[in-house]
């Protein structure tokens, strides 16, 4: 479930119908989930199967010798989600379409070797977190504005796209501190390498901190609910906290399974706030 890439399909999944759930109050079990759901299964599948060739020296190590162990399924399940996202692509509107080609470009350039040297958009010092952020962004924040029509470059629709940023890049930046050997084999400069751990830790925090500020705008700009900002309050402080216990040291599951599972639980608390309050 977890190396095999369905869990954080289905972390794309729920932030997108966050999204949805905020801005349309409701969540559409629709082309675009579909397209979501397996493009994102499809794009990480791939970057396992690719990063494994680049940390051969970790090959037997950690979550690399149970990717090792179960390539071959893996495999199966990047052709699988990358022929249902094509197939699916071709339902979504044609602005959509428009739209999803330079974020494409940047999540593939991000998995496959297409520059000098075999080298990955991840492999340029500093570039991958920002990738990551941006990409998520866009795929769960503009993506639906634009498949329902709605997009427009608004002061809210721009506030919608920082807050995701933010917190995406928060939840990203504790696997730098997971990669911080691995990105020193194979001379890949991260932010924890520069600036250390623990204001690595700090950044996210401020971070966190700067989303819940935005989504204090969207409340007093009508965007959100009352529930829909105390939900999001608790997700960032929570987020915090797990992010102030990560460590090298930490087992895998502790990123790959408790902080990308932070956008699930994010989704959760909005959704059933919305309903108590």
């Amino acid at each position: 479930m977890l190396y095999g890439n369905f869990f954080i399909a289905f972390c794309a999944l729920a932030l997108l119908w966050q999204t949805e759930l905020i801005l349309y109050e409701s969540i559409h079990c629709n082309y675009l989930s579909i397209f979501v759901f397996s493009a994102t299964l499809f794009l990480y599948a791939l970057h396992r199967i690719v990063g494994i060739q680049k940390v051969q020296a970790f090959s037997n190590k950690y979550r690399y010798a149970i990717i090792n162990q179960y390539r071959n399924h893996i495999l199966i399940y990047a052709l699988l989600g990358g022929g249902v996202a094509a197939w699916f692509f071709f339902y979504l509107n044609t602005t959509s379409q428009l739209f999803i080609i330079l974020p494409a470009f940047l999540a593939l350039g991000y998995v496959l070797p297409f520059f000098g040297n075999e080298r990955r958009l991840r492999d340029f010092d500093y570039l991958k977190i920002f990738l990551v952020a941006i990409v998520w962004a866009f795929t769960t924040v503009l993506l639906p504005l634009i498949e329902h029509g709605t997009l427009l470059l608004s002061y809210t629709s721009i506030l919608l796209l920082l807050e995701r940023m933010l917190f995406i890049f928060a939840i990203t930046l504790p696997f730098d501190i997971r990669d911080l050997k691995v990105d020193e084999s194979i001379k890949v400069k991260t932010i924890p390498a520069m600036i250390g751990i623990p204001m690595t830790k700090g950044l996210a925090g401020v971070s966190l901190l700067g989303a819940f500020m935005i989504s204090g705008l969207l409340y007093v700009n009508g965007l959100y609910s009352f529930p829909v900002i105390i939900a999001l309050g608790i997700s960032y402080s929570s987020t915090y906290l797990l992010v102030h216990r990560c460590d090298q040291t930490n087992h895998d599951y502790y990123f790959t399974a408790i902080m990308d599972g932070t956008m699930i639980i994010q989704f959760l608390l909005v959704y059933v706030l919305r309903l108590l309050l």
